[in-house]
């Protein structure tokens, strides 16, 4: 099984209209909402390529029950811990895509900030955590909401830890530190972008050469494995055993950012569970990201098996 942790999982809220005009009354063209979370979005997209995935993280109020319930209709299992709303209810994020009249679009979000995580509760996802097997995987990614203590990737891979590897594959998709201090304990996957890694390390990561050289030292600080997406321009992809694959970037125009690297890493690790072959494992993650950014929304099974043969 597959477990995912959203810290602090979303419901997107989508309106698309003609203008914006601060301080007036607007009206949308139309609307859509969607489950979102880093997490959730490799769940879902895990569960479109017929990976058996359940969800950890936290809910709250009726938005959280809304999240929860959606999420079974789409046949992804879930364990969440459920907080008491009187600290704040599952965020809803709005996104506002207002066309101008020279056709320009303007973009516009406005992200709930999400209920207050308790102790109480996160020792339940931590409990939860305990109980995984040897033929689990653990995906942690996204940021940790500001009442979360700052080490709690750090305290999460320590529980999974055992002679300086965990015991089961965790892939781990964040960013700065949350990345940096979670490498010592040797995570199945790391998946950095370009512009990131340049952050973490302090140098280029411009060239394939110098992702490469890159990744190599995110091996070195403990990452089994290390993909760097580069947007456009495809991804680099470092192996536990040395090898490195570059994926050039697919053809598409694409539409939507959101969820691409989520998508990446859904693809990638339904790949390696399918066939065991990190090459393979890499051009479906990729097909699966860009697929998702030439979509509204999260790619379908279809889109993303149309661009894995192209």
């Amino acid at each position: 099984m597959i477990y995912t942790v959203t810290f602090n999982p979303a419901i997107d809220y989508v309106v698309q209209m003609d203008g914006l005009e601060v301080g007036e009354t607007n009206r949308t063209k139309s609307e859509e909402y969607y489950f979102g979370g880093k997490g959730i979005n490799v769940s879902i997209i895990l569960n479109e390529l017929g990976i058996e995935t359940t969800a950890l993280g936290f809910i709250s109020g009726f938005t959280g029950r809304a999240l929860k319930e959606g999420l079974s209709k789409q046949g992804i299992r879930t364990a969440f811990a459920e907080l008491d709303e009187e600290g704040g209810i599952t965020r809803i994020n709005m996104k506002i895509k207002a066309r101008e009249s020279d056709g320009s679009l303007n973009e516009t979000e406005i992200n709930g900030q999400g209920p207050t995580i308790t102790k109480e509760a996160l020792d339940e996802l931590f409990a939860r955590i305990d109980e995984l097997g040897e033929d689990d995987m653990l995906v942690i990614s996204g940021s940790i909401p500001s009442s979360m203590p700052d080490d709690t990737y750090e305290q999460i891979l320590s529980r999974l830890t055992v002679d300086g590897r965990t015991r089961i594959p965790v892939v781990v998709d964040a960013t700065s530190d949350l990345l940096l201090n979670a490498l010592p304990y040797g995570p199945f996957l790391v998946k950095p972008n370009n512009g990131e890694l340049a952050d973490m390390l302090g140098c280029p990561a411009d060239t394939t050469e110098q992702i490469v050289e890159g990744a190599k030292k995110l091996r070195e600080k403990g990452a089994r494995n290390v993909i760097v997406s580069r947007g456009k321009k495809g991804a680099v992809m470092v192996t536990e055993d040395g090898d490195v694959f570059v994926e050039d970037p697919l053809p598409g125009k694409p539409v939507n950012t959101v969820g691409a690297g989520d998508s990446m890493v859904a693809g990638f690790i339904t790949g390696y569970v399918n066939k065991h072959d990190y090459l393979y494992a890499l051009k479906l993650g990729s097909a699966a990201g860009s697929a998702t950014a030439c979509s509204p929304g999260l790619a379908t099974k279809e889109e993303i098996e149309r661009r894995l043969e192209l």
